[in-house]
């Protein structure tokens, strides 16, 4: 039985459920860069069995300079996003922040001095 589904630029492990998938870079973060252990990560996402978290992490190891590359790129990606959306926001975000700043001017005004 193969868990893994392949899509152009996307690696994707079927749930134990085989409706949804979750990104193997998904599991790969939480256990390279996290130092979560397989059983954290199979508790974290409880659609995925225990054997499917190993079988993610045995994919890597003999996959390692293909699923290394695909990684780098993956967080490149991530971090070129939020970028985008820092320079780009969304109305919605101006306009939480400018609610956040207001009621913060507000508290600010309403609060005693002690320097007086």
């Amino acid at each position: 039985m193969s868990w893994f589904k392949t899509m152009p630029t996307l690696l994707r492990l079927l749930t134990s459920s085989g409706r949804t998938s979750i990104g193997i870079e998904t599991i790969l973060y939480d256990y390279l860069d996290r130092s979560r252990t397989p059983e954290e990560i199979a508790q974290t996402y409880t659609s995925l069995t225990l054997e499917q978290v190993y079988a993610t992490i045995l994919y890597y190891l003999q996959n390692q300079e293909n699923i290394s590359q695909y990684m780098r790129e993956w967080l490149e990606h991530g971090h070129k996003m939020r970028e985008q959306q820092r320079l780009n926001p969304p109305p919605v975000s101006e306009k939480l922040r400018q609610l956040r700043a207001e009621r913060k001017a507000r508290k600010q005004a309403n609060e005693p001095s002690i320097l007086n």
